[in-house]
Formats: C-alpha cells, sequence, structure tokens
C-alpha cells in the first residue's frame, strides 16, 4: 500500500499526480475487498465510487466543502480516506465505527444519512447557511439512481433548482450500464459544458436575447433541443439545474477535470455520472445485488459461508408467500426496493404479474396497494420496519382510515444489529398500536410467524406481522394447522408468584428465565387486540406481571398491558422490559440484547429486585 499509507486526511490526495491517483484507486479497493471479508458490510456500492470518492476529495477542501452520501452505504472509501484506515477492522461493530456517515463519528460526515433520497434536501439546507454566513465553500449532494427515483428527491431538487445557490447533485448511476454515448465523446462533452466559456456564452446570450422576449424563448428552447439530442438532461434542466454528464464514474481524469470545472460555476449545478457496482471485483461485478451487504466471504472467490442452518424469518415469509401466492390468484406483492432483503425473488420469477417492486418509495408502495386492494386484490406488503415509518401518513391516511385490507409483512422488527441505528425496528409496536383498524401480531418462532401470516392474509382487514432479522429458534413449520384466534394468548406454563407476558422472539429467552424461577409464562401473541382476560387472570393470580418485547418501553406491549391494567382498576406489581428510549448503536444481536437488559440474566435480575 504504497500510497494509500500516506493518506491520513483529504489534504493529503492533493500531494498525488494524476498517475498516483490511478494507484490509490487501485489500492484503496483492494484495501476494501480485504476489509469487508473479514468484517462484512456493503461492498458494491462501496467498489462504484472509489473514483469518484478520491476525486472529490482531489478537487473539493472537506470538512470546509461539505460532502453529503445519500443513504451513506456507499461511504468506505470517505471514511478511509479520512483519518478512519485503522479503524475499518471495527467496522459495524459494538464500539467501533458506523456503516454509514456520523456526524458525531468525524468532522468529515457532514450529515448522517442511513434511509434513502435527504441528501439533496440536506445539501440545500448547508448551502443556504453557507450564503446567510457568507462562507464561499460548497455542498455536494451524492445521490444514487436508486434513491433519485423517492418524492422527496425531486422535492429538494424542484426547491433547489428555484435558487442561486451553488449547490451540486451528483447523480450516480449504477443501474445502467456505461453504453457507447458514456465515453470519450460525452466526457469531452461534459468538460465542454461545465467549462467558463460555455457558461460565460449562455449568460450573455440570455443577457441580450432577454431584451427580446420570443428570441428569448426561441433561444432557450433551441438550447434545451440541441442539448436533448446529445445528453439526457433536459428533466433537471427544467428543475433549474445546469445538467452536465453523463461521464464515466471510473474515468479519474474526466472527473478531476470537470468538477474543477464545476467548482467555479454559480448555481445549481448537476453532474449525471455512470458507475458500475462491484466496480474492479468479479465477483461483486458478476453479482452486484449479492455483494450489497454481505456478511464475511473469501476475498479470493467471494464465497460466503452459512454459519446457521436454522430457517431465518425472512426465509419463512418467502415459504409462506410461494405457497399461499399458489392457492390465492388474488393475491399480490408490492415491496419498495426490497426484493431480495424481503425474501420475495422466487415470487417475483414465478407469478411477475402480481409482483410489484416500486422503487425507493415506501409512501407510493402503500397507497398503490391500496389502489389495488379496492379493486378486490389482497396485497401483501413486504417492507422493513424502519422503512414503514418513512410512509406514515399513507397507512394512516390511505389504508387504516378507509380500513383497505391487506397484509403487513414487516421485516428487521426489534433489534437489526449491524447497520445500527439507522435501520432499527424497534419503533413499530408503538407507532402501529395507536392507529385503528390495524391488527398487530408478534410471532414467536417460524411455525408462528407461518400461521400469523396465514392468519393476516385470510382476515378481511388490515393487518400487521413484524418479525426480526436472522434465525428463528429451530421450530417446525406445520402448513395445515388452523387459523389463530384473533387476539388469543397462549400459555406455555404455568408457575407461581410471576407471570411472564413475552411478545414475539424473546419468547425463547422467556422461557429460560420462567423455568429458573419457576413463573408462568404467556405467548401474548397479538399487541392488538390484546388478550384482556388473560391479562386479568395473570393479575388475579401472580405478584409480579413482567411484559418482555424488542420494542421501545415507550408506547410498546407492556404500555398497552398497563393501559388493562389501569382500564379495569386491577392490582398487581409491573415490570415492562423493552427497549430503553435512545437509539440503539450497531453491533451483534446478542450484544444489543444485553446492553438493553434483555438476556436472560440481566431479566432474572430485574425480576427477582421485584419480589
Amino acid at each position: 500500500m504504497d500510497y494509500l499509507d500516506k493518506i491520513n486526511k483529504p489534504s493529503d490526495i492533493k500531494k498525488l499526480s494524476r498517475d498516483e491517483l490511478k494507484l490509490l484507486a487501485k489500492e484503496l479497493r483492494s484495501f476494501i475487498i480485504d476489509s469487508v471479508s473479514k468484517t462484512g458490510g456493503h461492498l458494491s456500492s462501496n467498489l462504484g465510487v472509489i473514483e469518484l470518492t478520491i476525486a472529490l476529495h482531489y478537487v473539493y477542501n472537506c470538512p470546509n466543502d461539505q460532502i453529503i452520501w445519500d443513504v451513506g452505504h456507499q461511504t468506505y472509501a470517505h471514511k478511509i480516506l479520512t483519518g478512519r484506515r485503522n479503524k475499518m477492522h471495527t467496522l459495524r461493530q459494538k464500539n467501533g465505527i458506523s456503516g454509514f456517515p456520523r456526524r458525531s463519528e468525524s468532522k468529515f460526515d457532514s450529515f448522517g444519512t442511513g434511509h434513502s433520497s435527504t441528501s439533496i434536501s440536506a445539501a440545500l439546507g448547508i448551502s443556504e447557511a453557507f450564503k446567510i454566513n457568507k462562507s464561499k465553500y460548497r455542498a455536494i449532494a451524492v445521490i444514487g439512481d436508486g434513491a433519485m427515483t423517492a418524492g422527496m428527491a425531486f422535492e429538494g431538487l424542484n426547491n433547489a433548482g428555484n435558487t442561486e445557490n451553488d449547490i451540486l447533485v451528483i447523480l450516480n448511476d449504477n443501474d445502467m450500464s456505461i453504453s457507447d454515448n458514456v465515453g470519450a465523446l460525452n466526457n469531452y462533452l461534459a468538460k465542454l459544458l461545465s467549462g467558463k466559456l460555455y457558461g460565460g456564452i449562455k449568460r450573455s446570450g440570455k443577457a441580450v436575447f432577454s431584451k427580446i422576449p420570443p428570441v428569448l424563448e426561441l433561444a432557450r428552447k433551441t438550447e434545451e433541443h440541441v442539448k436533448g439530442m446529445v445528453i439526457p438532461g433536459t428533466l433537471f434542466e427544467e428543475f433549474g439545474f445546469n445538467y452536465i454528464g453523463p461521464i464515466d464514474g471510473h474515468d479519474l481524469n474526466a472527473l478531476i477535470d470537470t468538477l474543477s470545472n464545476i467548482k467555479s460555476l454559480q448555481g445549481p449545478q448537476f453532474l449525471h455520472v455512470a458507475t458500475k457496482k462491484g466496480y474492479g471485483y468479479e465477483p461483486a461485478e458478476n453479482n452486484p445485488n449479492k455483494f450489497h451487504g454481505v456478511s464475511k466471504f473469501d476475498p479470493q472467490n467471494g464465497n460466503t459461508k452459512k454459519t446457521n442452518e436454522l430457517k431465518t424469518f425472512t426465509e419463512v415469509f418467502s415459504e409462506w408467500i410461494m405457497d399461499t401466492g399458489a392457492q390465492e390468484p388474488k393475491l399480490c406483492a408490492i415491496t419498495p426496493a426490497m426484493s431480495d432483503g424481503s425474501g420475495l425473488n422466487k415470487f417475483s420469477k414465478k407469478y411477475p404479474k402480481r409482483f410489484f417492486d416500486v422503487g425507493i418509495a415506501e409512501q407510493h408502495a402503500l397507497t398503490f396497494a391500496a389502489g389495488l386492494a379496492c379493486q378486490n386484490l389482497k396485497p401483501v406488503v413486504a417492507i422493513y420496519s424502519t422503512f414503514l415509518q418513512r410512509a406514515y401518513d399513507q397507512l394512516i391516511h390511505d389504508i387504516a382510515l378507509q380500513n383497505i385490507s391487506m397484509l403487513f409483512a414487516i421485516d428487521r422488527a426489534g433489534i437489526v444489529g449491524a447497520d445500527g441505528a439507522t435501520h432499527s425496528g424497534n419503533f413499530d409496536i408503538s407507532y402501529l398500536r395507536c392507529i385503528p383498524n390495524i391488527i398487530i401480531m408478534t410471532p414467536s418462532d417460524e411455525n408462528e410467524c407461518y400461521q400469523m401470516l396465514k392468519t393476516g392474509f385470510l382476515f378481511n382487514g388490515i393487518c400487521a406481522v413484524r418479525f426480526p432479522r436472522g434465525h428463528g429458534v429451530g421450530a417446525k413449520i406445520n402448513k395445515k394447522i388452523k387459523l389463530l384466534t384473533i387476539g388469543k394468548a397462549k400459555k406455555i406454563r404455568s408457575g407461581k408468584k410471576i407471570a411472564i407476558l413475552a411478545f414475539g422472539p424473546l419468547l425463547s429467552t422467556a422461557l429460560e428465565v420462567a423455568e429458573e424461577l419457576n413463573a408462568t409464562l404467556i405467548d401474548m401473541r397479538f399487541v392488538k387486540p390484546i388478550d384482556n382476560q388473560m391479562i386479568e387472570n395473570c393479575t388475579k393470580n401472580h405478584k409480579v406481571i413482567v411484559t418482555i418485547e424488542d420494542n421501545s418501553i415507550l408506547g410498546g406491549a407492556g404500555s398497552a398491558v398497563l393501559e388493562i391494567i389501569s382500564k379495569n382498576n386491577l392490582i398487581c406489581k409491573t415490570l415492562c422490559l423493552g427497549i430503553p428510549d435512545n437509539f440503539i448503536e450497531h453491533g451483534t444481536q446478542e450484544e444489543i440484547y444485553k446492553l438493553c437488559g434483555l438476556d436472560k440474566n440481566s431479566i432474572i435480575k430485574k425480576i427477582v429486585k421485584q419480589l
């Protein structure tokens, strides 16, 4: 690592020649492959932006100039070049560095991200602050083609294009291959269109023609049509941006020349950069989805080892929807760009006409599903808990208010582990429970997950089944089982003094606790409607009621139990265990459970104190 070893801060990059920068890119790519193979993480997206990252830090002066990385899972090169290379072995681990930008982690992380399509709005706010503070610094938003599909991105574009702020939006287009017209010619055109000569001619022409309105309009249309013949930038020009590109995002010279020219321009600029996911690493190039987020792998061939043979809850959902899709022709699957992560790949291939990947557009996904349901279809919305938050208004206004029948398969509920606070699913019980017309189910194992999905799908109303990331406990799935009775809990064991009411996957831990303390254990199953009778019976026959959930304590399932106790004037000591009132950092699920006091020993200690 002759060159990478010399880079401790972005200013060190500026000391290298163009040829040396290319060697730096090669070393950086090798380092990231080796590092991620040991820690796991996002790979293909990071390999695709190495040259762009180097060029940005070469041209701009961070942290005075501010780079906002949309989503943020493509920031490994940025982290390495900004002094965190020696911490990469701690990536996504407890007390280590985050897999996403964190303002608290480095002054070079201008804005914390994790969810998509926020970069343009944030960059506009920063650029506006620069203007108010009379600073000459620049704000740069780097956004992918997937994130550009979301409405918030266009809201930001619409607002930014109506200003005179010196903001640069870089579209990292890694979905399309670099076609024939994205080569030397377009690199040249980008350089030309970003240059002072073109900008000067454009401004001078407008000044002259403004005195002759019909000629100005003709000139504007002529310019648009001429540019539109060679570059696909008319849309962004309509938003008020000066469009430049597309250029080869792996051509360092073209990137540096173009960015250098753009730096001298005034007003909103839009640079279209074409990159390839997984660039420079053949396994990732051939299968970018597989290497989007990976566990530890062999860097020589890209092979990963499955360390646990138990089914994941996502795999249970995939199995259920394939079984049910074959029996129910009205079933439609909807996902906001999470086909692979949500376990819908098999369904999409088997039933392509009933599968809808709407892109990174959670709000649209829910209202689109509601439209399907209005025509007597039965939508199944497969979505991560953290991303369902983004469509809260649609959930209330477009679905619950109209009581439109559909099933929500909420993946990654509770503790997610390595992805950290931005992807934690520990709020869904709280934000769903307060909405009328919604049934909420919390499966404790693989079989119960299958049962609840089946029950929720056949129910004429809105049902949400929330299940965690990761593996189950090895429960055998019985596909011939009867439907669950809505709102009915299940007693697992009888005990004395203590009644433990478990919601969801922590039931297995709760069982260990119950056996050691000789406690009654209830698998509550339903958060809403909750089993009032079971709660009342437990309060009459036990000294302490303990609730356990992988959701925020505030407004969670425990709160629902307390509400029933209060409403019915029941007298019993209570202890609510769940995720505390703070954001949960990255680490393994086991580490986080222990940190939250939800491991066996911690739970026992807390219960004993109540006796």
